[in-house]
């Protein structure tokens, strides 16, 4: 990769960095309150990134979002429930990462041609979603379904089950979004641009 590729390269995951940060902290843009939990849109940008960019760029932009929102959770800046259960790392960055890693590495081994690309991007949209969703659930039952919290004040124990009910329910319309918004943007930029066509260069690289 040449120098010129590489300053774009970068300039981009910038890019793709500062609409993250953009979306924790302006409302109603990356988070949708609903109760105690929030739908999220964030995780369609990371999915953007990593089918765009691949898997490893995809991984690191959502790390920022993770580290993004594990430093709103340490400092207050979140919801109610995000203060208790995103200051544990495993629970608000890694699932994050994991979004960028699934989404890219699924459209590198789905996607045969510029000529189609909406079953791919649909796919893996549907899956970076889930994987955000389920992982985010699998930690807060691991952590605090047994009531396991410094937060003596707060039944953990009794309040899990209407959490992952109310955060399930919240998936479900992510990924029906992330379904039909992924393919939106990338598309063009995939089959139109230089961008795009060092993406197909490492996919058939790879492949």
């Amino acid at each position: 990769m040449g120098k010129n590729s590489s300053a774009a390269r970068i300039s981009i995951l910038g890019l793709f960095a500062a609409i993250i940060i953009l979306q924790n902290y302006v409302p109603m843009i990356g988070y949708i309150p609903v109760g105690p939990l929030n739908i999220t849109t964030i995780h369609i940008t990371v999915i953007i990134a990593a089918v765009v960019l691949g898997p490893g760029d995809g991984a690191l932009i959502g790390g920022v979002w993770g580290i993004v929102d594990w430093i709103r959770a340490l400092t207050v800046t979140s919801s109610a429930l995000g203060n208790i259960v995103m200051v544990n790392p495993l629970i608000s960055v890694l699932p994050r990462i994991l979004i960028g890693l699934v989404a890219g590495w699924l459209f590198s081994s789905l996607v045969r041609d510029k000529s189609k690309l909406t079953a791919p991007l649909v796919v893996s949209g549907i899956a970076g979603s889930l994987t955000n969703t389920i992982l985010v659930l699998g930690g807060i039952a691991l952590f605090f379904g047994n009531g396991a919290t410094v937060l003596h004040a707060i039944n953990f124990q009794a309040l899990t089950p209407y959490i992952l009910f109310v955060a399930g329910t919240n998936g479900i319309p992510e990924a029906i979004a992330a379904a039909f918004l992924v393919p939106l943007i990338p598309t063009p930029l995939l089959k139109y641009t230089k961008l795009g066509k060092e993406r197909f260069k490492r996919i058939s690289e790879v492949k």
